[in-house]
């Protein structure tokens, strides 16, 4: 397979009523592991790259950007390559030319006015580059070590009428919807406000994304999907896998042998997490 339109996955996986998974990268290991689940799951799927993980990378995009493409141009199921989470206008300029075919514009940090402003100055740049673009309305919480905000707290929540016109007069193609998930969760015990996500699936006309999915156990992340969500991020999943893998088999000497445990556990929760969508 070559490497493929992450936005084509999305429209294709909303067709047919079900949804893709989206895994988090940041080191080579976790695309490799990513892209071997989905082989095993015999599915397509999207590898991530935050604003977070290229800051991490000392503000270098390319080298871990065109090491995930080489991965997905090698694999057998079709893989699309997103930025993800950019709040940084620079950033979002440079996702072409690092060959990504889509990106997250993250301003649900800002007031609704001010988000729809940056929104659309970002969609209007995306589409006249060839980018398929997502936003986020109802800050979903829980990034760069936050805590979650308080469920009936203003804005906690993506509210349907508002998500509707937001998409409308931002011209977006997906919206990330808040409805009960947060992010960094080690613990998979979060529980989605269903009745809300039939609103906003009934409401809102581009593919719904849910963000913070690591939290959800098997049986909410089926009846998300089942509710209408098409994209399901997930990032902090394979990240714990990484790290207790690394515990269990570290060597003083040679990274070899824990970074190979390390990346075969980070393939079993990829697969193991691309079937409980499927």
């Amino acid at each position: 397979m070559t490497l493929v339109c992450a936005g084509t996955l999305v429209r294709e996986a909303a067709g047919a009523g079900r949804a893709v998974a989206a895994f988090n990268i940041i080191t080579l290991e976790h695309a490799e592991a990513v892209v071997a689940g989905a082989e095993a799951a015999a599915l397509p799927v999207i590898l991530q790259l935050s604003e977070n993980a290229v800051k991490f990378r000392g503000g270098q995009l390319l080298p871990i950007s065109r090491a995930a493409a080489a991965c997905a141009e090698a694999a057998g199921v079709p893989v699309g390559l997103h930025l993800d989470h950019v709040k940084s206008p620079e950033l979002l300029r440079r996702a072409c030319d690092a060959g990504y075919s889509s990106v997250m514009y993250d301003a649900a940090q800002l007031p609704y006015a001010e988000n729809l402003e940056a929104t659309r100055w970002a969609a209007d740049w995306a589409h006249a580059n060839g980018l398929w673009i997502e936003a986020e309305l109802g800050e979903v919480g829980g990034k760069d070590g936050a805590a979650p905000p308080d469920p009936h707290a203003p804005g906690a929540r993506t509210d349907p009428d508002e998500a509707r016109r937001f998409v409308a007069d931002s011209g977006v193609d997906a919206l990330a919807v808040a409805i009960g998930s947060s992010h960094a969760m080690t613990s998979r015990t979060a529980a989605l406000d269903h009745a809300l996500l039939a609103r906003l699936a009934k409401t809102v006309e581009v593919p719904l994304v849910l963000h913070g999915s690591s939290g959800l156990p098997d049986c909410e992340l089926a009846a998300a999907v089942a509710g209408g969500i098409r994209k399901v991020n997930i990032g902090t999943a394979l990240n714990l896998a990484m790290t207790d893998a690394i515990r269990t088999h570290l060597t003083p000497a040679d990274p070899r042998p824990y970074l190979t445990a390390a990346r075969s556990a980070m393939t079993a929760t990829a697969r193991a997490m691309i079937g409980a969508l499927n």
